[in-house]
């Protein structure tokens, strides 16, 4: 496997001329501007570069192991997840009141974005932390911020989420983990977890898990449902009654510990409201959705990069005329292809990400209530979309990278058999992308009597008509025009219709999304540097050879689910 190289000169490129992050920055009364946070970016590539990198391929290999009911993780981690914490990574954007650097979130995804790049499986550990932390500071009493936030954003100890059971996996209602009330604040939680990234490991001092379960009294369904916060090591310093009864054996990310965890009478605290934990949890998972997004993202890149490499490097074929010969794949139209595919999604996730991540930075801290809560309904419409699109077109980014090298490719020492399936999971776990497509078209184009989406359309709308001279504009207003129909279509739909129709309408959604950051990036694009001309060849294609997916798309939901729903189960 080739070294990685962290995207430096392309996010300075959308920092300066793409978002405006100074002009945010200003809007939002950050001490931040380009310069600072390139610096911060590129010391964060030459971590992931230098120290996550070089074990990824080492960590799928080893994987990690159950050694007398403790998780011990492979070799270097251990010591990487030192360097990463006395480097202050993990606290790059949390709150400064509990110790974070208060640092804009799109340095953050970005961060994210390397760290899935360079090791999947390593980047997990912060990014669910994160969210665990995100939670407590939400909804946690002042008693429980005050023990646990700080040594979660520093990273001292580390988070983990214990929602799914073995009969209750998307349809929470069905949790049978109980609670019980021990009448001095404490809660003593029974049950079993599973798939519980993170669960157990030897890289920190405590692990604090965030766990669902349904007190005596809970009414039924999901309505019933509180979360409680149960740390490894209690405050006395003693083990908490909880296990890792296995690690699950899976088709990827070797080197995150998936745990069955078992709470036998285990110690927690209550986090926010009894049977309010529901929106407790979707704290955790909205902010976890991003983050699974971005690591689509992440494999792609990188998938691209040895790819790219090894295009360039290898020797095979005449040239088109047929003369010469061999040639450097790179010259053969059909790689050609398959990398320029891969390439307009990455260039385009990134920057769909970096908007994204100032609209949070909007919501969390503009002086105008009305302005937060737009660019938070923004942000919540948009979730979906990151998570599912960004893992769809990344999983099928490592495929097309896969297919660069032929048969080296399927072979381990190249690298690229691992991104496959290190990228596969992401499409499953925090909501599989089926779920996020019926959440987007059942909940989030609604919003506001569906005033949010039609404000995002009109955003982009005026985006295109801001570069006139561009070609690619006049293609991306048919796709968008394509878009609205389809969503106005989608109003008030019946279930089966809506879910006949989600999953296209939101890769729809996303590749209008996409051509939207594309005319952005060419219109910001005019000079004669090789970054610039990269640019606006890169939109050609997608626009010409990604984006016409749009109207076959636009076909299949206008079908409806009538020909889905017209066999009888029996007979599938």
């Amino acid at each position: 496997m080739q070294s990685y190289t962290p995207p430096i000169d392309d996010y300075r490129f959308l920092l300066e001329e793409v978002l405006d992050f100074d002009g945010v920055m200003a809007e939002l009364g950050k001490d931040v501007d380009c310069s600072l946070a390139t610096a911060v970016l590129e010391e964060a590539g030459k971590f992931c570069a230098d120290h996550l990198h070089p074990l990824n391929r080492q960590g799928d290999e080893q994987g990690a192991r159950l050694v007398d009911g403790s998780v011990v993780m492979p070799d270097g981690f251990a010591s990487a997840y030192r360097a990463f914490v006395e480097a202050g990574w993990p606290s790059l954007a949390a709150d400064p009141e509990h110790g974070g650097q208060g640092l804009p979130f799109i340095l953050q995804l970005w961060l994210d974005e390397m760290l899935s790049a360079s090791n999947l499986s390593f980047g997990l550990f912060p990014g669910l932390t994160r969210g665990a932390m995100e939670a407590i500071a939400a909804h946690a009493n002042d008693d429980l911020k005050g023990r646990y936030l700080a040594p979660l954003i520093s990273g001292e100890w580390t988070g983990a989420m214990a929602l799914t059971e073995s009969g209750a996996g998307t349809d929470l209602a069905l949790l049978k983990t109980k609670a019980e009330d021990l009448g001095d604040g404490r809660f003593a939680i029974t049950g079993q977890k599973i798939f519980i990234s993170s669960g157990d490991h030897d890289m920190a001092s405590n692990i604090v898990h965030l766990v669902l379960a349904r007190l005596p009294d809970a009414p039924a369904g999901v309505k019933g449902i509180s979360l409680f916060l149960l740390p490894k090591i209690l405050p006395d310093g003693t083990r908490n009654s909880m296990s890792v009864g296995a690690l699950e054996k899976k088709m990827g990310i070797h080197a995150q510990p998936t745990c069955v965890m078992n709470y036998d009478g285990a110690t927690g605290w209550l986090v926010g409201d009894p049977h309010r934990g529901l929106a407790a949890m979707f704290t955790m998972m909205n902010a976890e959705r991003l983050m699974v997004g971005i690591q689509g993202l992440g494999i792609a890149g990188a998938a691209y990069q040895q790819a790219a490499a090894y295009a360039k490097d290898r020797l095979q074929g005449r040239s088109s005329d047929g003369g010469r010969g061999p040639v450097a794949i790179i010259d053969h139209a059909d790689v050609r292809r398959m990398l320029l595919k891969v390439r307009s999604f990455v260039e385009a996730g990134r920057a769909l990400a970096g908007w994204t991540a100032l609209q949070w930075n909007r919501a969390q801290g503009h002086a105008d209530p009305a302005v937060r809560a737009q660019a938070d309904a923004l942000v919540a419409l948009l979730t979906p979309v990151v998570k599912a699109a960004f893992t769809d077109f990344g999983f099928e980014s490592a495929v097309a990278a896969q297919q660069v090298f032929g048969g080296h490719g399927y072979i381990r020492e190249w690298g690229m058999e691992q991104f496959v399936r290190d990228a596969r999971i992401a499409q499953i776990y925090e909501g599989t992308n089926g779920v996020q497509a019926m959440d987007l078209v059942g909940r989030k184009l609604p919003m506001a009597g569906g005033a949010i989406v039609e404000r995002l359309f009109d955003q982009i709308e005026a985006d295109l008509r801001a570069y006139p001279e561009l070609g690619i504009s006049a293609r991306v207003r048919s796709a968008l025009g394509l878009l609205r129909d389809a969503t106005n279509a989608l109003r008030g739909a019946g279930a089966d219709a809506a879910g006949a129709a989600a999953v296209d309408y939101l890769r729809l959604f996303a590749l209008v999304c996409f051509g939207w950051m594309w005319v952005r990036m060419a219109g910001a694009a005019t000079g004669d540097s090789p970054l610039h001309a990269s640019k606006r060849a890169l939109a050609e294609v997608f626009v010409l050879r990604v984006l016409p997916e749009a109207e076959g798309l636009a076909g299949a939901i206008e079908a409806g689910e009538g020909a889905l729903m017209a066999m009888p189960a029996d007979a599938f």
